[in-house]
């Protein structure tokens, strides 16, 4: 695929998951009886309007997600007595909480239902004993070719994970290990080439980069499906580590090691784009990732995320009386300087990223 493919691509991916989730406030909002102005596609100045009934559907010049526009979101807005009475602010609490949490909720269903398909019909990526390249300067190089079958490593059979760490873990025989000095032992690989079984010797070395030894190839790799009911039980597992994993962000900002961490839309972006142009399979998994991700976000207690206005419906429901605005403003102001850290951080470690060799393909 061309680089220019693979950007379009990415950037519809993106696109669709933010429409996704606001049609979900969209179609909740009509659900309850909330009077909803206008769904855009786009944002910008439009290039197509239609009102149909109470709501106008457009299409805006600036392809960057949509956005639903809820009478009485803004409890400043002049209504009509009409609209008034289906306003968001005139609605009961629970009313609201459905609206809102209904954007999250549509990312992750969207998450669950792409790890599922992933799983099952395309396949995470494995590796398995088969080499795919040779590297110069190693000593499989003129003696391992593409496409050997590794039958064994020191005659221990099996897959990847038992054969390579029989190579990784074999020290130097001096205290100090340095950037290609020889391991203390041989290693004997016996392949598959061509049809015929052949037994080569080979002492692995020290690669001081990744810190262990090696012979210098790499494994192919393939998609590896699974059955229905694995891949939804797989999907459920990813759902809960990628949910965990998001939901400790905030606590990543006071952590210096894994502040580093921290990526932004330009990081998700470019690994998305980069992992179009390697393997546009494991696109799949990664939006299904960034879907979780943003529903997690978007979940966090803090204005003007939909997190902040569930948790203000909630203090509504505890004090039995609406809350002021105001005083939502200010009590957000926190949150809304947390969020704009998490932002800061993300996008100066992208920068970062992107001037130090760039993003990798997800793996």
């Amino acid at each position: 695929m061309s680089v220019l493919g693979a950007t379009l691509l990415a950037a519809l991916g993106f696109m669709v998951l933010i429409v996704l989730h606001e049609l979900g406030h969209f179609a909740a909002a009509k659900a309850v009886g909330m009077q909803v102005d206008q769904f855009s596609l786009f944002f910008g100045p439009k290039i197509f309007r239609k009102r149909i009934g109470e709501t106008e559907y457009a299409i805006g010049t600036i392809p960057a997600g949509g956005y639903v526009s809820i009478a009485g979101m803004n409890p400043n807005q002049e209504l009509s007595d009409e609209a008034r009475t289906r306003a968001y602010y005139s609605q009961p609490v629970w009313k609201r909480i459905v609206v809102i949490s209904a954007g999250p909720a549509m990312n992750f269903l969207i998450g669950f239902i792409l790890f599922v398909v992933f799983f099952w019909l395309i396949g995470a990526v494995t590796e398995k004993p088969v080499v795919d390249s040779v590297q110069s300067g190693f000593p499989a190089h003129g003696v391992l070719q593409r496409g050997d079958r590794i039958v064994s490593v020191n005659g221990v059979h099996g897959s990847v994970d038992k054969l390579a760490p029989i190579v990784q873990g074999d020290k130097c025989a001096q205290s100090r290990q340095t950037d290609h000095c020889q391991a203390a032992h041989p290693v004997t690989v016996v392949v598959e080439r061509h049809g015929q079984t052949l037994e080569l010797h080979m002492t692995p070395v020290y690669d001081a980069q990744n810190r262990i030894s090696r012979l210098g190839f790499t494994w192919a790799t393939a998609h590896q499906r699974q059955a229905f009911g694995a891949a939804v039980s797989t999907a459920g597992d990813r759902f809960s580590s990628v949910t965990r994993v998001t939901a400790e962000l905030p606590a990543r900002i006071f952590n210096t090691h894994q502040r580093k961490q921290i990526h932004g839309i330009v990081g998700s972006y470019e690994t998305t784009r980069q992992t179009i142009l390697h393997d546009p399979g494991d696109t799949v998994g990664l939006l299904a990732v960034i879907s979780l991700a943003l529903a997690v976000v978007n979940l966090f207690p803090f204005l003007p995320l939909d997190g902040g206005h569930i948790f203000w419906g909630l203090v509504e429901l505890v004090r039995r009386r609406p809350v002021p605005f105001s005083t939502m403003e200010r009590a957000s102001f926190v949150g809304f300087a947390l969020v704009a850290m998490l932002f800061v951080i993300g996008f100066t470690n992208d920068i970062g990223t992107l001037s130090n060799g760039g993003f990798q393909p997800a793996r």
